[in-house]
């Protein structure tokens, strides 16, 4: 016999076991009631997930948070409990927002001073994933399954504050006080490898510290062929799979290209609300690499993976502000033969002053300052031009173009979207309080005396650690809890002894 959902109608009460009744005051009382965190939208989005539950037969929900380095991690919840786990959110340990990559716990976790300068966090005591229901979507990789996004409160109802989607909403939500919202658009680029069929062995078993062995690929097109279509053409079936599985989720899918690297791939998305974007970043960047497992590929947003050293990914992030009042946008021009208004300058002279500190959000990786190269259409120094791609920041637009905007060039495609997107809101809104006047645009970026950009993980940490800016925007805590991850991983990286040392040394010394 079919199981049914709990507040499904029998078939006495007209509902024919088909659709379920919207939530009822008796449904609200668990911990999201108690504490007053949904809206009346998010009540409704509710609702309304739970006769698409129903009408589509949905056996299983994925109750999922993103973690600090951008990964969704959570619980696979059965059809029979979706209402409870509606109502109460579901539990997960604490640890797992201590931890670095490779999902070794930075901090004591066990102690009853974790040493992470807030409580909530000993003994790997639990957080509460609380659900959105305005994200829920259906993946059409796994049938009957569906997800849906979450944020992070503490057992007492108390925001976690290492929440990265909280980081952000609450980033845009001061933005909002000021009378603006943020514009976002994104261009992700990433690899796509054929997988080899060996099965998983020994030597892909890891452990905390020390990841497995990554699997074997070989290329899936040549390289040096940007745009070219015949080279699409042969990746064809991924295309459309691509195509179908983004559209399916409702993602604003724009295009899909192929890149100038070898086995590279773009994807870009329609601009849109900071907010939402971030959260489709977070769905499409699984969502690709699902579909491309499903078809005997290997998609990584890694940006610069062995065996693709003719280009690394990036992450091209489009910003914006919008006037609340006027719906216009704040940073066309209104002097001819400017690009940017004096407000837009202002907020590049933002991201300019602080691309150091905020380059431990935009590449979070030990591999993406390998992307910072001369000549690469990546940018290796803190430098602006006028629609020069080359640049660490591209200005796009000018009087009269409603697009005006402002492109960072500088992030990898691994970032965290949340805490990428809040590191330029947060120095661009630096510059607008100061005023600040960006230097003159560069027309030959690899060339210019501007500051370069971190050379490495632990200099963009320094640099992070040291910005007043990121500390009064954060707070100390956040601020030492994410530096702490990120200069424990890079330290773990120097400690690693490679394979270009092994090469280099083993025989002549």
């Amino acid at each position: 016999m079919r199981e049914r959902n709990v507040d499904e109608r029998p078939v006495s009460e007209s509902g024919g076991g088909i659709s379920a009744r919207p939530m009822l005051a008796a449904d609200r009382e668990g911990f999201v009631h108690r504490h007053g965190l949904w809206s009346e939208a998010q009540y409704a989005a509710a609702g309304q997930m739970r006769r698409v539950v129903d009408e589509l037969g949905i056996d299983m929900v994925r109750f999922s948070f993103v973690d600090q380095h951008g990964i969704l991690r959570g619980k696979t919840i059965a059809r029979g409990g979706l209402a409870a786990a509606l109502r109460s959110g579901v539990t997960a340990p604490s640890s797992l927002l201590l931890k670095d990559t490779s999902g070794q716990s930075v901090f004591s976790v066990f102690s009853s001073e974790t040493g992470v300068g807030v409580g909530g966090f000993s003994g790997a005591g639990d957080i509460v994933l609380v659900p959105d229901p305005t994200t829920f979507r259906v993946l059409p990789w796994a049938p009957g399954t569906a997800w849906i996004l979450c944020d992070l409160r503490f057992p007492d109802g108390s925001p976690v504050p290492f929440c990265t989607r909280t980081i952000l909403r609450n980033e845009l939500t001061a933005l909002a006080a000021r009378g603006y919202d943020m514009t976002v658009g994104a261009e992700l680029e990433f690899h796509v490898f054929r997988a080899d069929d060996a099965a998983l062995g020994t030597e892909h078993v890891g452990a905390p510290g020390r990841p497995g062995a990554a699997s074997l690929t070989a290329p899936t097109t040549r390289g040096s062929q940007l745009l070219l279509e015949e080279g699409l053409d042969r990746m064809q079936p991924l295309v459309d799979a691509l195509y179908r599985g983004l559209t399916l989720l409702d993602l604003p899918l724009r295009s899909i290209e192929l890149e100038f690297g070898p086995s590279q791939f773009e994807i870009t998305m329609e601009a849109g609300s900071a907010a939402e974007i971030a959260d489709a970043i977070v769905l499409c960047r699984t969502a690709v690499r699902r579909i491309a497992a499903g078809l005997g590929y290997h998609a990584t947003f890694m940006s610069r993976p062995q065996g693709a050293d003719g280009a690394s990914t990036g992450w091209h992030l489009h910003q914006s502000l919008t006037e609340r009042a006027t719906g216009r946008g704040a940073f066309v021009p209104d002097a001819p033969g400017t690009t940017l208004s004096l407000l837009g300058s202002a907020y590049l002279g933002g991201l300019l002053a602080h691309a150091g500190a905020a380059a431990v959000f935009t590449t979070p990786t030990v591999n993406g300052y390998k992307r910072y190269q001369p000549n690469s259409l990546a940018p290796d120094r803190i430098a602006w031009g006028i629609d020069n791609k080359g640049a660490m920041v591209r200005a796009v637009g000018g009087i009269g173009d409603p697009a005006t905007r402002l492109e960072n060039r500088s992030g990898e495609p691994a970032a965290n979207p949340y805490l990428y997107i809040a590191s330029q809101l947060i120095s661009g809104v630096d510059g607008i309080e100061r005023g600040l006047i960006p230097p003159a645009p560069t027309t030959d970026p690899y060339r210019t005396d501007a500051p370069a950009l971190p050379a490495s993980l632990g200099a963009a940490v320094d640099a992070f650690e040291a910005d007043d800016v990121f500390r009064a925007a954060l707070g100390d805590v956040v601020v030492e809890w994410y530096a702490t991850i990120k200069r424990a991983e890079f330290a773990r990286y120097l400690r690693h002894v490679s394979d270009w040392e092994q090469r280099e040394y083993f025989e002549i010394f």
